[in-house]
């Protein structure tokens, strides 16, 4: 069960994750660009950080809802 690839789960969510990712530039395209210019000038050390906290409560999210 673990081993099996559901390819059409993995598509779904792949789909949820570009909608959710689309819609904060589509209501708030200024906010958008001033919060890419923001994490640009972010160090590579703090971003590797908010990256690997991101995961891990992505991944105890999910081990919660399944």
């Amino acid at each position: 069960m673990l081993g099996e690839i559901n390819w059409q789960d993995f598509a779904v969510a792949f789909s949820l994750m570009l909608v959710l990712e689309g819609i904060i530039p589509f209501l708030y395209p200024e906010r958008w660009k001033n919060l890419v210019a923001t994490l640009a000038r972010v160090d590579s050390k703090t971003m590797r950080i908010m990256g690997l906290i991101s995961m891990v409560i992505g991944t105890a999210l999910l081990y919660w809802v399944r």
